[in-house]
């Protein structure tokens, strides 16, 4: 069978539609409580009963995670053009960073928490913290990648170390960022949620961890599709820009 663009575009949704039928049906066919496993129609209704607290909370929560972010880019691209460009540096810091990647984020909230208190401070930052790694994996592997034969090739036309690696070097890495921003995105709404739930007065997760205390889980369903849904736009968005600005690098995305 041939797969057509509107076939691409249309199988999300039409995936999405048959996995929440199965799950009302599921739901209704053996009568699960609300409390333990809400039907998306009840989870639905939470919109419509609490659409003011959630927007609120979502823009509370969706700010937190982009400045987070932002600070996870600056960090990660310079971070990760260091390790990149420079076999010393990539012998020296890679591994530590492989360790401090390792470290549960959960265990490192309650210590933000000492040092900033409650707030939005701990989800700035565990939003940071969780989401800078990626950035700067894929920028340094972008650069550490870099064909022999054309430094050699660039160097013998005059080229320098850094024109190679600003030139050649970064606009080669363009398509490991944008892959890396697409998977960080979702890592940094992790991160801020968890501190939220742990050590927040506000946001998503703080009305997910107060509707699970109550044991109100149509409510609390109800932030994560908020949260997914989020992530989703924010992925989409940067998909978007990649298919603009990089298409040279991906086959069949050029002309459309």
């Amino acid at each position: 069978m041939k797969i057509t663009k509107s076939m691409e575009r249309w199988s999300p949704l039409v995936l999405l539609a048959a996995v929440l039928l199965l799950w009302q049906v599921v739901v209704m066919a053996f009568s699960i409580p609300d409390f333990i496993f809400p039907s998306p129609t009840q989870i639905a209704s939470q919109f419509v009963e609490f659409g003011g607290p959630l927007l609120e909370a979502a823009w509370k929560t969706f700010w937190v995670t982009m400045v987070g972010f932002g600070i996870a880019i600056v960090v990660g691209v310079l971070l990760g053009f260091l390790i990149g460009s420079s076999r010393l540096a990539y012998t020296a810091i890679y591994p530590l960073m492989v360790a401090f990647n390792a470290v549960p984020k959960a265990a490192v909230v309650p210590i933000l928490v000492v040092w900033f208190g409650i707030g939005v401070g701990p989800g700035i930052l565990t939003a940071f913290l969780i989401s800078f790694f990626p950035i700067t994996v894929n920028i340094a592997t972008g650069l550490a990648t870099l064909e022999p034969e054309l430094e050699d090739v660039l160097r013998v036309l005059g080229a320098k170390r850094w024109d190679v690696l600003v030139k050649v070097g970064l606009p080669r890495s363009m398509p490991y960022f944008y892959g890396s921003l697409k998977i960080a995105i979702t890592l940094a709404f992790v991160g801020t949620v968890l501190a939220e739930m742990t050590a927040g007065d506000s946001g998503i997760g703080y009305l997910m961890q107060t509707a699970g205390s109550q044991q109100r889980m149509p409510l609390a369903f109800a932030g994560l599709v908020t949260i997914g849904a989020m992530a989703m736009a924010m992925y989409e968005l940067f998909s978007w820009i990649e298919k603009r600005t990089t298409g040279w690098a991906h086959r069949g995305t050029q002309g459309e």
